[in-house]
């Protein structure tokens, strides 16, 4: 595909942008998609086919959002399309139950034998808020534990930033939140198990639940260190609070079980997002029988949603799940995508560029900076100014990476090694670029 000037390619996108912003706060229907971290104008999606989205104006992208992780299959797998299809000619919502529900929170009990019974909801925040409403129900307790930068969707009492030090309570980052939401929410550093074990001795008795991403993807992708899961499924237990795993983007991104296969923790409450729907609006979470019999109509815990268990959401998940159990699914992602990190950063130490890459199988993310990244702190590090420019670079030659140093990126089975190789050429031009500077 030729190179084209940039001027010449964004006009119909420019023009939306414009006009959406008469009509939409900022233009966009989530932040991120704004572009402000890299500057620009942000691409209007037209279609997606494969590892490939396509722009108004006509321009096509080697895709590494993936819609944020779920298109794992790649866009528009004609399987996934076809079950949706004809999910639609049924009917696209009935507000009741539907055998496509048993068979999805089946197959998810199965690929996740921590949950025992499941919960359909709409979002990963719809699954992270409910979790937590349950944790406190279960538990009687109302402290909440969270980790710096591990985001768990937009709900009140999980906008916080963290309190001066381990034991003190956070305080909101977000304008609308209450001071008082987050008083009930300690935000402490990832990886930091010290930390967890001093909010414990303060404040354990009061501690409902201890949720984190187990593989953040929110603040680039963070590897946990040896031992922090274990030692927080051992402090969990010792003071009687829940652990809740968010894997919203690592349940069957990083394996068919999720993160707690790959580090074989069983927590009490999983969170899972758009990837059991097949990129459709979906969400669940579950857990042991006991904790998710407190839920309603089994217990005094209020859940509910009109469109939990979406139809055509159902029928997504159920297609999805079942392509992913197909042999050699998850053995080619992962050689694929170190195929790829590897490549590319070959290419950022040829030119000099200081890059930090983390993976684990099929996400990964490219930090500018010299120094290693465990947590949010580290992360902030990175020089946000270089990954605008390399952002842009890439964007010129045709590969989609996510507007956001703080954000991962993704493989999929669709992605071919020809477009890996056009990626890792493209990385390193644009490093040799930036090494001019």
């Amino acid at each position: 595909m030729a190179e084209q000037p940039q001027a010449l390619l964004t006009l119909r996108s420019e023009a939306l942008f414009g006009e959406a912003q008469h009509y939409i706060p900022g233009g966009v229907n989530s932040p991120v998609r704004a572009f402000r971290a890299v500057g620009g104008t942000p691409r209007f999606i037209a279609r997606a086919a494969g590892s490939r989205i396509y722009d108004v104006d006509g321009r096509e992208y080697v895709d590494y959002v993936a819609s944020w992780g779920p298109m794992i299959l790649g866009h528009a797998h004609p399987q996934v399309v076809r079950a949706v299809q004809q999910a639609a000619e049924l009917g696209t919502s009935y507000g009741a139950p539907t055998e496509g529900e048993v068979t999805l929170a089946r197959l998810i009990a199965s690929a996740f034998p921590s949950m025992e019974l499941v919960r359909l909801v709409s979002s990963g925040t719809e699954a992270v808020m409910s979790a937590i409403r349950l944790a406190r129900g279960y538990t009687g307790r109302d402290v909440i534990v969270k980790f710096d930068g591990c985001y768990h969707g937009h709900s009140d009492g999980l906008l916080v930033q963290a309190g001066s030090g381990a034991t003190t309570f956070g305080i909101p980052n977000s304008g609308g939140v209450p001071a008082d939401y987050t008083r009930l929410t300690l935000s402490l550093p990832f990886n930091d198990l010290a930390a967890v074990r001093d909010a414990f001795a303060a404040h354990g008795e009061r501690i409902a639940a201890v949720v984190l991403e187990p593989i953040p993807g929110n603040m680039g992708v963070i590897l946990p260190a040896p031992g922090f899961l274990s030692g927080l499924r051992e402090v969990t237990s010792q003071y009687g609070a829940l652990l809740i795993f968010d894997e919203v983007i690592t349940g069957f991104r990083v394996g068919y079980g999720g993160a707690q296969h790959l580090h074989h923790i069983t927590p009490d409450l999983t969170c899972l997002g758009k990837i059991v729907g097949g990129g459709l609006p979906v969400g669940a979470f579950g857990g042991r029988r006991d904790i998710m019999g407190r839920i309603a109509p089994l217990g005094p815990v209020y859940q509910a949603g009109t469109l939990s268990g979406n139809p055509l959401a159902v029928a997504a998940g159920i297609e999805t799940l079942r392509l992913l159990q197909e042999p050699g699914v998850y053995e080619a992602l992962d050689a694929n995508t170190q195929y790829l990190c590897a490549g590319i950063q070959a290419a950022a130490k040829q030119a000099g560029v200081p890059v930090y890459a983390t993976r684990i199988a099929s996400m990964f993310c490219l930090f500018f900076t010299g120094q290693p990244v465990i947590d949010y702190a580290s992360a902030n590090t990175a020089d946000t100014g270089s990954y605008g420019r390399y952002f842009h670079a890439m964007l010129g030659a045709g590969v989609y990476l996510a507007p956001s140093q703080f954000e991962a990126a993704f493989v999929s089975a669709a992605h071919s090694r020809g477009d890996l190789d056009r990626t890792i050429e493209a990385s390193a031009r644009a490093f040799a670029a930036a090494a001019q500077r």
